[in-house]
């Protein structure tokens, strides 16, 4: 029974015509039922029965076929609905339910407009019925009927008035939550330019340190392949083994893109200073003279500094291995200062190509450009420039603990 109901219902809102013809016609049945009713005896307020007159058949019948038309023209017919109305105050005796369709006319125009046109058309409609009822009905002035007509009139135009109300809370929170929903949208599309930007970063760091390796390896290979097999054998191997670790980086850092049913995807931790050692081998073993000293107390780093640490470093001597020149050499420390990590990395270079890509739009690469990205990520600054006498530095104050205030950045 209760499907019926509601598939009935869904129809009757999907045809909004047909749903005001089938009440109309419900309230044309109550007028009429209700004109049978004589609330007025002989003998006082007794209830009897009694047969209405044909101009009271008419009026109800005209105001409830204007009612099928209430939601294309609300105002017309409340002034249609009050007209007839109007009429059976003053002439009607007794009176039929006439008042009835316009009051679901007054209800459908405070339903549908804004507060101040209920006000003036509710005040309008109670006011002329209840006056009219008084002054020109057959009835005393104090009769209920008269106060009747001025009660449901009001309660139409309030419960009209209380509709359209919730109607806009309703919308109002419906477009509360889409907007929020567009924010979280925005939100996360911003954190996924965000997480992109930093796997680019990735990428470069980790493309542009081994790629630099093996380009110097292949050309220790081919200069000493005829002459000494032996140490072309050896570079070949350092150029196979950081091929590897190019494979194994870049897998690790496109795995970030993988979706979660993936298979294999990588669960290590990015690399951070205790792998210092490691990378700085893989630069000795190409030929690139690399000292390391180390204040930093073994200070235990957030995640990102850690990172970020890592990558000035690598980033720092690959530069060095591409334009500092053959006889080259590096310095690398790690200092804990107050509250913050200091990285500095310094060579004695004298290649004619000595400032490592300070300026991309001059042909050079974007390293630089990357450090200072990931330094002032952290909240950090990063300073970068030649040194006196020749060589180049490159010199980031990492914060321990993450700030509140973002630094300037100095070149």
């Amino acid at each position: 029974m209760s499907g019926k109901l509601e598939r009935t219902r869904c129809r009757l809102t999907a045809h909004p015509l047909a749903l005001d013809a089938t009440l109309a016609a419900g309230v044309l049945a109550c007028m009429v039922a209700g004109s049978f009713v004589d609330p007025h005896g002989k003998n006082g307020v007794t209830w009897g029965v009694r047969t209405p007159d044909a101009l009271a058949l008419v009026l109800m019948v005209l105001g409830a076929l204007a009612l099928v038309f209430r939601r294309r023209a609300p105002r017309t017919v409340l002034a249609l609905t009050g007209t007839v109305a109007l009429v059976e105050c003053v002439v009607g005796d007794p009176r039929a339910p006439v008042a009835m369709s316009a009051v679901i006319a007054l209800y459908t125009v405070a339903a549908t407009t804004d507060r101040p046109t209920t006000w003036r058309l509710g005040l309008l409609t109670m006011t002329v019925l209840t006056g009219a009822s008084m002054l020109f009905g057959p009835l005393p002035w104090y009769a209920q009927e008269n106060l009747g007509v001025f009660a449901w009139t009001g309660i139409g135009a309030t419960a009209g008035d209380a509709v359209r109300s919730r109607r806009a809370v309703v919308q109002a929170i419906r477009e509360r939550a889409e907007r929020a929903e567009r924010t979280r949208e925005e939100e996360a599309r911003r954190r996924v330019a965000e997480e992109r930007l930093r796997i680019a970063r990735d990428l470069h760091d980790v493309v542009a340190h081994h790629i630099a390796l093996v380009n110097v390896q292949a050309g220790v290979a081919a200069h000493v392949m005829d002459k000494r097999p032996d140490q072309a054998k050896e570079a070949l191997a350092h150029v196979r083994e950081a091929s590897r670790s190019a494979l194994n980086e870049l897998r690790a850092t496109v795995g970030l893109l993988r979706q979660s049913g993936d298979p294999e995807a990588p669960t290590e931790p990015a690399p951070g200073l205790d792998r210092l050692d490691e990378l700085v081998g893989t630069f000795r073993s190409a030929g690139l003279h690399v000292e390391v000293a180390r204040a930093d107390n073994g200070t235990t780093l957030p995640a990102a500094v850690d990172l970020a640490a890592y990558r000035v470093i690598q980033e720092a001597l690959t530069n060095v291995q591409k334009h500092a020149g053959t006889e080259a050499k590096a310095e690398v420390s790690v200092v804990r200062v107050g509250p913050n990590i200091e990285v500095t990395v310094l060579d004695n270079g004298t290649g004619e190509d000595s400032a490592p890509d300070s300026e991309p739009d001059n042909g050079g690469g974007h390293g630089l450009l990357g450090m200072r990205e990931r330094v002032t990520a952290v909240r950090g600054t990063l300073t970068t420039g030649p040194r006196y006498g020749g060589g180049f530095r490159v010199h980031a104050i990492l914060p321990v603990k993450t700030r509140t205030a973002t630094p300037g950045v100095s070149a």
